[in-house]
């Protein structure tokens, strides 16, 4: 159990370093202009955080239960392989969505 926290916890901060040009480029935008964009930013950080984690638990999940049924009925594997496939790319594409959805908070001006 201890070591789930310790590397979700290493993800949570690797993913935070990797974002951090995002909070740079919230301090070029005018405060006038943008009040609130400071909390857009830091929601897409954690938005991206929480989907690339729970993204990665699920896959991992995924292809564990895969790798047991293959090891114990090496015969399906080719049955297995497919839905397999399919399964991770539906994940893959939750996040890649959330990423989306971030980049269009970020970059997208606010009418008004």
């Amino acid at each position: 159990m201890t070591r789930k926290i310790l590397a979700l916890s290493f993800a949570f901060f690797i993913i935070m370093f990797a974002m951090s040009p995002l909070a740079i480029a919230a301090e070029e935008i005018s405060i006038a202009q943008y009040k609130y964009y400071g909390y857009v930013v830091l929601g897409c950080i954690g938005g991206l955080c929480i989907a690339a984690v729970g993204g990665g638990m699920a896959m991992s999940g995924a292809v564990k239960s895969a790798m047991t049924g293959i090891a114990r009925n090496p015969g399906a594997a080719e049955k297995m392989t497919i839905p397999l496939i399919i399964g991770l790319a539906l994940m893959e594409s939750l996040v890649i969505y959330t990423f989306v959805i971030a980049l269009i908070l970020l970059f997208v001006k606010p009418y008004g």
